[in-house]
């Protein structure tokens, strides 16, 4: 696995940001755009998986990166069940719930891989778990 010089090289954290730019997109449309609980929600959540991949990055030591990865991967969760709702209440169609949904579920995995190198990695340093 390539060595990150900014969180920006981090293909989850690109990913989390386009998603977030659709999820934008879509709570913007129709009725959507009129559950203003709904819509701020999946957008914090949205939004919270890339600000705690750049936060878990420049912070100092795998640790507490692993602890801020794995808050954004909770949220890629969050995105994903509330575009459960989205669905149920119809505020989008099966084909964009299912592309919104896998995106979602890729960053987790994403995610998921990343933490366990760098934990891998931690451990070959002799840290503790």
């Amino acid at each position: 696995m390539a060595t990150f010089q900014r969180f920006e090289d981090i293909e989850a954290w690109k990913k989390a940001r386009q998603l977030t730019k659709e999820i934008y997109a879509l709570s913007n449309e129709g009725t959507f755009a009129r559950d203003f609980g709904l819509k701020d929600q999946i957008r914090r959540a949205a939004v919270s998986v890339m600000s705690n991949i750049a936060e878990g990055f420049e912070r100092s030591g795998t640790g507490d990166f692993l602890r801020f990865l794995a808050i954004a991967k909770g949220s890629a969760g969050e995105v994903r069940s509330q575009l459960y709702v989205a669905y149920d209440l119809t505020y989008v169609d099966e084909e964009r719930f299912g592309k919104l949904a896998d995106a979602a579920m890729q960053i987790s995995k994403l995610l998921a891989g990343l933490m366990g190198y760098l934990k891998d990695y931690r451990d070959d340093k002799g840290h503790s778990r």
